[in-house]
């Protein structure tokens, strides 16, 4: 049976805690049903030394959860069209995060699809395989999900462990990004055919 992570594993550096993401299920409870992906491909962003990072200049309104305690979900708004959500890690007062880029879909397929705008018998693929795509899947807004603690049993939104363990993670450099671009903190299970992009 697949259980919540403890607080301890999200209070470790980013890049630790999202090679460690790979594989876990993502689940969002959504009016009575269960959506859930196992995710496939995250990106680490480190604090003040990583100029990608959103908590690069400091705690703001917009960014606080990043400083707050590990396992929280941290989600904004990108292009004025997409939202994205991550994972806070470190321990509190430290930020760090890990974006969720690409869920392989597991349940409530047929919801996902209607929520993206597609039919019914959408390619699975189509779901779930980018940050913006993941959360219009699982119905994740800042407004509703920012700042929601994974680590709650009653949290519309969880990381769950199922005992799965990926035979070969690849790390890549991070997409879609202008600063610090040639660090490899992309992680992705490789041979998964539902990454966002493979390189």
């Amino acid at each position: 049976m697949a259980h919540t992570l403890t607080r301890a594993f999200y209070s470790r550096p980013p890049d630790a805690v999202a090679r460690d993401l790979l594989g876990k299920i993502l689940e969002r409870r959504l009016r009575g049903q269960r959506l859930s992906g196992r995710i496939v491909e995250v990106e680490a962003y480190f604090g003040r030394d990583d100029p990608a990072a959103h908590s690069a200049a400091g705690k703001t309104a917009r960014n606080a959860v990043l400083f707050g305690p590990p396992g929280h979900a941290y989600v904004y708004f990108i292009y004025g069209m997409h939202s994205c959500v991550n994972v806070s890690c470190e321990p509190e007062g430290q930020a760090g995060c890990v974006l969720l880029r690409a869920l392989e879909p597991l349940t409530g397929l047929e919801t996902m699809a209607r929520l993206r705008g597609l039919s019914a018998s959408a390619s699975s693929r189509m779901l779930a395989s980018g940050p913006g795509r993941l959360c219009q899947a699982l119905g994740i807004v800042r407004a509703t999900h920012n700042g929601l603690d994974l680590i709650d049993p009653e949290s519309q939104l969880q990381i769950r462990d199922d005992g799965f363990r990926p035979e070969s993670i690849k790390a890549t450099p991070r997409i879609g990004i202008r600063k610090a671009v040639e660090h490899p903190h992309r992680f992705l299970i490789e041979g998964n055919a539902f990454v966002s992009k493979a390189l």
